[in-house]
């Protein structure tokens, strides 16, 4: 028989490195107090790493540095969304750092969040900051709809270059462009006339 302790980090380990998450993404299978417990027992044994309070990832591992690595913030901050239902898109520089357009490792990280507006401090390496947005902004349906657009107006219409596109087409399979396609057609002008070049449409 598999204990509850046993059972919680086999999920945690067929997330694979980097995933983090909270006790609500156990809620549905244990009660509370086990899953509490079960989380103490494995951060004591080293086996995941509490980033936050509620918040715990399964880090990821240098074997060259020989210690773990910071948190990846984007798993961080999907885990407090499914904490507290909320639909989030990473603005700016995160955007521009998920679809490797930056090679820059942010201090902070801002995300539009259908929820309050928000800040926490992750490990004293970074900062997740949440701002209350309108819901045309998260309402994408496929997050690299929102991922696209947020980095395209962070790099702004001038900056737009034949790399650019190339890189983001690259990232995104067919059945992602027709998506995106038919989600992002209320984007800004130019927005979408990108989008549409990075989806090969009308080329």
């Amino acid at each position: 028989m598999q204990t509850i302790e046993d059972k919680i980090v086999s999920r945690i380990y067929g997330h694979g490195r980097g995933w983090a998450f909270s006790p609500h993404d156990f809620a549905s299978d244990f009660l509370r107090p086990n899953i509490d417990k079960a989380l103490s027992m494995l951060t004591k044994s080293g086996k995941i790493r509490r980033v936050y309070r509620g918040i715990y990832d399964y880090p990821k591992y240098s074997e060259l540095l020989k210690q773990n690595l910071s948190p990846d913030y984007d798993q961080v901050a999907q885990a407090f969304a499914r904490k507290f239902n909320w639909r989030i898109q990473p603005t700016g520089d995160a955007a521009l750092n998920l679809l490797g357009l930056s090679m820059q490792v942010p201090g902070r990280a801002i995300y539009l969040s259908d929820g309050p507006s928000r800040s926490y401090k992750i490990l004293d390496t970074f900062t997740l900051e949440f701002k209350k947005s309108v819901l045309k902004e998260v309402g994408f349906k496929t997050h690299e709809s929102g991922l696209v657009v947020q980095a395209l107006k962070a790099l702004g219409k001038e900056r737009i270059d034949e790399k650019t596109i190339t890189t983001l087409r690259n990232q995104l399979d067919e059945k992602t462009r027709k998506k995106m396609l038919k989600e992002t057609v209320t984007a800004t002008g130019w927005v979408y006339e990108t989008i549409k070049r990075i989806c090969l449409v009308g080329n």
